[in-house]
C-alpha cells in the first residue's frame, strides 16, 4: 500500500506524464494511481489556465492604461487651449476681431469635446451590449449612393475623387441603416484623410455567399506595417509620435468595428497595394 501510495504521489506530482505501474498492483492500487495520475492532470491544467488568466489580466490593465493616457491626452489639450482663451477674454486682453475669433475658437473647442464625449459614450454602450436598434431591411445601393454623395464636397476640398461602384442589383442588409451610415461616413473620411490630392476613394457593395458585402478602397499610402493588427483599436491613430495621425481622436474605426459586430458582422483589412482596403460583411436581408 506504501508503493502505492508513493507511486500515486509521484504520479500527482507529474500530472499526465508516464508513470510506471508495476504488473502485481491490485485494482484498488491502480484506481488511486489513476485518480492520482487525473488530479495530476486538473492541477497542471489548472496552473496552466491560471498562467492565460494572469497574461489575459495583464494585457487588459496594459489596454486600460493606454486608453486612460489617450483620453487625457485628447481632454488636456482642448481643455488647456479653452483655458486661455477664455482667461484672455475675461481679462479684456483681446478686443474686437481678435476677441471674436477667440470666441470662435472656443466653440470649435467645445464642439470637438462633445464630440469626443458622445462617441465615447457611444462606444462604451455598444461593446457592453447596451443596444436598442431596430433593424430592418436596408437596400445597400441607395445607402452608399447618399452617403458618397454627402461625402463628395469634402473629397474634392482636398482634391480626392470620391466614387461609388455598385452593382445593377439589390443589395439588401439586415442593418439599422443610420447606424451603418456611420460606418460608412467614419470609413470614408478616413480614407479621404489618408490619401494624397489626385487620390481616388472608391465605395463598392455586392452580396456575398455570407450575406453582403462592403469596401471602402482608397489610393493612400497604405497602412503601416505593424498598425494592422491595431488599427480598430480605440484611441490607436497609427505611428508614434510625429508619425501618429495628428486628424481626429482614433476613435471612428473602433466604433465602426463595434458597430459591424453588433450587426453580426466582421471588418477587416484586405491585402492591398498601393493603398488600403476595408470590407465589412452584414447578414442578407431575406
Amino acid at each position: 500500500m506504501r508503493r502505492s501510495l508513493a507511486i500515486a504521489f509521484a504520479a500527482f506530482l507529474a500530472g499526465a506524464a508516464a508513470v510506471t505501474i508495476p504488473h502485481k498492483m491490485g485494482w484498488g492500487q491502480i484506481a488511486l494511481v489513476a485518480l492520482a495520475v487525473a488530479g495530476g492532470a486538473l492541477a497542471a491544467g489548472l496552473a496552466a489556465r491560471l498562467a492565460v488568466d494572469e497574461r489575459s489580466r495583464r494585457e487588459v490593465e496594459a489596454a486600460r492604461r493606454r486608453l486612460v493616457a489617450s483620453v487625457s491626452h485628447d481632454l488636456r489639450t482642448p481643455l488647456a487651449s479653452l483655458r486661455l482663451l477664455v482667461e484672455s477674454i475675461e481679462d479684456g486682453v483681446v478686443t474686437g476681431e481678435t476677441r471674436d475669433r477667440y470666441l470662435h475658437e472656443v466653440r470649435t473647442h467645445v464642439a470637438a469635446l462633445s464630440a469626443l464625449i458622445d462617441d465615447l459614450f457611444e462606444l462604451s454602450r455598444i461593446e457592453a451590449g447596451d443596444i436598442s436598434w431596430t433593424m430592418s431591411r436596408v437596400e445597400l445601393r441607395e445607402l452608399v449612393g447618399d452617403t458618397v454623395a454627402a461625402m463628395r464636397a469634402p473629397a474634392a476640398a482636398r482634391g480626392v475623387t470620391l466614387a461609388a461602384e455598385l452593382p445593377p442589383h439589390e443589395v439588401m442588409a439586415r442593418a439599422n441603416a443610420e447606424k451603418v451610415q456611420r460606418v460608412l461616413f467614419n470609413l470614408i473620411q478616413n480614407a479621404i484623410r489618408h490619401t494624397p490630392a489626385d487620390g481616388s476613394v472608391t465605395v463598392r457593395a455586392q452580396t456575398s455567399p455570407g450575406g453582403v458585402e462592403v469596401e471602402v478602397a482608397d489610393s493612400g499610402e497604405g497602412i503601416a506595417r505593424g498598425d494592422d493588427k491595431r488599427v480598430f483599436d480605440a484611441f490607436y491613430r497609427g505611428g508614434e509620435g510625429d508619425a501618429a495621425d495628428p486628424d481626429g481622436a482614433g476613435l471612428g474605426l473602433a466604433i465602426s468595428r463595434a458597430i459591424v459586430e453588433a450587426h453580426g458582422g466582421r471588418i477587416w483589412l484586405e491585402e492591398a497595394a498601393p493603398g488600403t482596403r476595408v470590407r465589412f460583411t452584414l447578414q442578407a436581408g431575406t
